[in-house]
């Protein structure tokens, strides 16, 4: 179904294919919605588009992915598609991925910081549930991994 409503949204979308740029663009995407950099750590990225008319944005990569968010442990499942739509701090009808909650995987479909004086993000279900963390929890692990070798 997401690669239905991806085709309805490519007609005004920026579209990139490029596997580096496809990595920038989605860096710079979380940037622009001022969402934390490590909140979609996906690997093999074959594409990024984005229809900013709609605010609709979507990412495919090679295989699903789980990562785990060592700072709370919480391990999440990024499917081979994942879809949104963006506003600034938030990221609503999200398709694509899920958190581990004890032994079950939640669909999440609704990411946001609603007051960024507390210095928390928000995850919610299709159901209405919802945990808050840090955002400081989901800040890119691997830049600073890379800061120390240099």
């Amino acid at each position: 179904m997401a690669t239905q409503v991806i085709e309805n949204q490519r007609e005004n979308a920026e579209v990139y294919t490029d596997p580096v740029i496809c990595k920038q663009k989605s860096l710079e995407l979380l940037k622009e919605i001022n969402m934390p950099n490590g909140l979609l750590p996906l690997d093999d990225i074959l594409e990024v588009g984005r229809n900013k008319e709609t605010g609709f944005v979507w990412l495919k990569q090679k295989k699903a992915k789980e990562h785990k968010f060592k700072k709370i442990g919480k391990l999440v499942w990024y499917d081979t598609e994942v879809t949104a739509i963006v506003e600034d701090r938030r990221m609503k009808k999200l398709t694509g991925v899920k958190s581990k909650e004890l032994l079950i995987w939640v669909t999440l479909s609704d990411i946001s910081i609603q007051d960024p004086e507390s210095k928390k993000i928000t995850f919610a279900t299709p159901a209405g549930l919802s945990r808050a963390y840090p955002v400081s929890a989901f800040e890119e692990e691997e830049v600073e991994k890379e800061e120390v070798k240099n």
